[in-house]
C-alpha cells in the first residue's frame, strides 16, 4: 500500500485529540475558537504538502488547491470535510485505543461502556482489522476528522502516483454539526475549474448518499401564568402541562426511533421550563418535500388550537427551513454521472456492489448542492458518530485513500 496511504491513519490520530465542539448558542462565526487552532495546524500542513492557494478566512474555512499535473485541460473536482465535532458529547480529551486483530467480541471502552456486538452487529464485520475506539468517555471525532485526513492523505497519494488529474481543490469548513456550515462557504471561487465536488462525511465506505432530508428547526415557546399552588384553582396555567399536551397532539410513530429509511420525524432534542415559561426545540425532518411541508404546518395547526383552548399568544411557534433534498437538484440540473462515477470508483478498490442509500441526515453537500456547487457525499469508514461508542478501522481509513484516488483517477478516463 502506498506511504501516503498509510499516513492517514497517524494524521487521524493526531486530530482527534484537538478539541473543536461547536456551539449551538455562541452566535459566532465560527462557534468556537479551538476550531481555528485545528485550522492553523492544517494550514501548514497543506502547505508542507505542496498545496497552493492555500486560504484561512477570518470565519475559520480553510482551502487549498492541488494543481493539475498534465499540460492537457483535464476535468478538476473537489473534496469538503467539516473540522468541528457534534455538542451532542464531550469532544474533549479524547483518547483514541487502537484494538487490533478484532476477535469479533464485544469491545470493553472501560467497565461502564461496552461495544456489544449484539447491538452493533457491523462489528462481525470487522474481525481481524485494527478498530479505533476511545476510551468511553469522549466521542472519536471521526465525524469529520477521519474525512479530513483522507483527504489531505489523498493529496499525498496524488503526488506520487503516475495518472493524469486535472486540478483537485480542498475545503474544510467549520460549525457543520450546527447547521452552520455553508453558511459563509465560498461557491464561486472554489467551483471554479472543477466539474463537482464530494463531501466526505458519511459514515461506510462502500456507500455514496445523493438523497438527504428536508429540515427545519421549530422553536416554541410557551407561556404560563404563575400563582401560589394553594390559591391557583381555575388561575394558574402550567406551561409544562402544555407542552406535554403539545408533544402528545404529534403522531408517536413520527419519533426518531420508531422510523428508518425514507421515514420522516418530529425530535423533541430540548425542553427546560417552569409553570411560567417552557422552551421546547424539535428537529423537523423528511425525504418527502410533501411530507415535510405538512409536517410543519402540523405544530401550526397545534399552536392554533391551544391559543383557542388557553388564550392568544399562549404558544409560540417559529420555524425555519435548514436544508432541502438534494436528491431533485442533482437530478435536473447535473445529472447523476458523479453518482455513477463513485460507485465505479467504489467498486474498482473494493470488488463488491456500491450502494446508494439515503442519508438520515444532512450535510453541508446538500447546501451546498443548492448554492451552485453539486456536491453528493462520500463515507469516512466510521460508525456510531455522536457518541462514545463511535469508531473506525484502520483499515477503511486507508481502503477510503485509495476510493478517493479512483474517483480522482476515473474523472478523466
Amino acid at each position: 500500500m502506498n506511504n501516503a496511504n498509510s499516513n492517514c491513519v497517524n494524521r487521524f490520530l493526531n486530530y482527534v485529540k484537538y478539541e473543536t465542539t461547536s456551539d449551538y448558542d455562541s452566535g459566532k462565526h465560527p462557534s468556537s475558537e479551538k476550531q481555528f487552532v485545528f485550522a492553523e495546524k492544517l494550514k501548514e500542513e497543506m502547505l508542507s504538502i505542496g498545496l497552493v492557494d492555500v486560504k484561512l478566512t477570518d470565519k475559520c474555512y480553510l482551502y487549498g488547491t492541488l494543481k493539475s499535473n498534465s499540460k492537457e485541460n483535464l476535468k478538476g473536482i473537489g473534496f469538503i470535510a467539516h473540522m468541528d465535532t457534534s455538542p451532542d458529547c464531550s469532544g474533549k480529551d479524547v483518547k483514541p485505543v487502537l484494538h487490533k486483530n478484532y476477535n469479533g467480541e464485544d469491545l470493553i471502552l472501560n467497565p461502564s461502556t461496552i461495544l456489544k456486538v449484539n447491538e452493533y452487529p457491523f462489528l462481525k464485520e470487522k474481525i481481524g482489522e485494527t478498530i479505533i475506539t476511545t476510551d468511553g468517555t469522549t466521542l472519536l471525532g471521526a465525524d469529520d476528522k477521519a474525512g479530513i485526513a483522507e483527504i489531505l492523505s489523498l493529496i499525498e497519494y496524488l503526488k506520487t502516483n503516475p495518472f493524469p488529474y486535472g486540478d483537485v481543490k480542498i475545503a474544510f469548513t467549520p460549525d457543520e454539526e450546527i447547521g452552520e456550515g455553508a453558511d459563509n462557504f465560498d461557491v464561486d471561487g472554489f467551483k471554479d475549474g472543477i466539474e463537482f465536488a464530494f463531501t466526505v462525511d458519511g459514515g461506510e465506505i462502500d456507500v455514496v448518499e445523493f438523497e438527504n432530508f428536508n429540515a427545519a428547526s421549530c422553536n416554541i415557546t410557551i407561556n404560563g401564568f404563575n400563582i401560589h399552588p394553594g390559591s391557583a384553582k381555575d388561575k394558574m396555567i402550567n406551561s409544562i402541562y402544555i407542552a406535554n399536551e403539545l408533544d402528545n397532539m404529534l403522531s408517536k410513530d413520527s419519533r426518531p426511533e420508531k422510523t428508518e429509511m425514507y421515514e420522516g420525524f418530529n425530535h423533541l432534542n430540548n425542553i427546560e421550563g417552569t409553570v411560567e415559561k417552557t422552551t421546547m426545540h424539535y428537529i423537523i425532518r423528511n425525504h418527502d418535500k410533501v411530507l415535510f411541508d405538512k409536517q410543519k404546518e402540523d405544530f401550526v395547526e397545534i399552536m392554533n388550537i391551544l391559543n383557542k383552548k388557553y388564550g392568544n399568544n399562549t404558544v409560540i411557534v417559529d420555524i425555519k427551513d435548514s436544508y432541502y433534498n438534494m436528491a431533485n437538484e442533482l437530478k435536473d440540473k447535473y445529472g447523476l454521472g458523479m453518482i455513477d462515477l463513485a460507485k465505479k470508483a467504489i467498486e474498482n478498490v473494493l470488488h463488491v456492489p456500491a450502494k446508494t442509500l439515503p442519508i438520515r441526515g444532512g450535510t453541508d453537500g446538500a447546501r451546498l448542492t443548492f448554492m451552485g456547487l453539486p456536491c453528493p457525499n462520500l463515507g469516512t469508514g466510521g460508525y456510531n458518530f455522536h457518541g462514545k461508542f463511535e469508531c473506525i478501522s484502520v483499515e477503511d481509513l486507508n481502503k477510503n485513500v485509495l476510493i478517493l484516488g479512483e474517483i480522482v483517477r476515473l474523472l478523466n478516463q
